[in-house]
């Protein structure tokens, strides 16, 4: 059954019925997003993994493919790899992004489909769906939920969750920050 995670604005998503608080890129919306422009990109995007560490919290009860978060992974951001917009084991040539990480962002996240059938070098990546920073502060371009939306949404999503960004927000000044 196709659920819909639903973009409102920059400061709104609805899932299940319910408007959860949220953040986004630092530049808002784009319906044509660039590697490291800090916008978030429009579309609809399948939910495909979650990753965790399993050190810090217990595997999550989902029906998403899961992953295990070790101090050797990373994503690469680097257009000019092969591997760019892909999960790299480090240490790593290219420039990259560890997953690994102290502040508890990637505590818990969700890969979606952007920019992954094919990849497209330069279109961004790395856009996860993540634990909201305890002041809300925007986004490098992922989507940012309190840590009990996220387990809630990573628990009740389905293999076929799309998350839904109108192309009629690209542009919306982000009035919160």
């Amino acid at each position: 059954m196709r659920k819909t995670l639903k973009q409102i604005s920059d400061q709104l998503v609805e899932w299940e019925g319910k408007i959860l608080p949220c953040t986004v890129g630092r530049n808002g919306f784009s319906n044509d997003k660039k590697e490291g422009d800090g916008c978030t990109p429009t579309g609809t995007w399948k939910l495909l993994s979650v990753y965790y560490p399993a050190d810090k919290i217990p595997k999550p009860k989902t029906v998403l493919p899961t992953i295990e978060i070790t101090p050797g992974m990373g994503w690469s951001d680097d257009p000019k790899d092969t591997a760019y917009n892909t999960c790299v084991q480090l240490p790593y040539t290219h420039s990259h992004e560890g997953l690994w990480r102290e502040d508890d962002l990637y505590y818990l996240f969700i890969t979606i489909s952007h920019n992954t059938n094919p990849v497209v070098a330069g279109k961004g990546s790395g856009i996860f769906i993540h634990r909201m920073r305890p002041e809300g502060t925007p986004t490098a371009g992922c989507l940012a939920l309190s840590f009990e939306d996220l387990m809630h949404l990573v628990e009740t999503a389905t293999l076929d969750t799309h998350w839904v960004i109108d192309k009629n927000l690209a542009g919306t000044p982000d009035i919160t920050h």
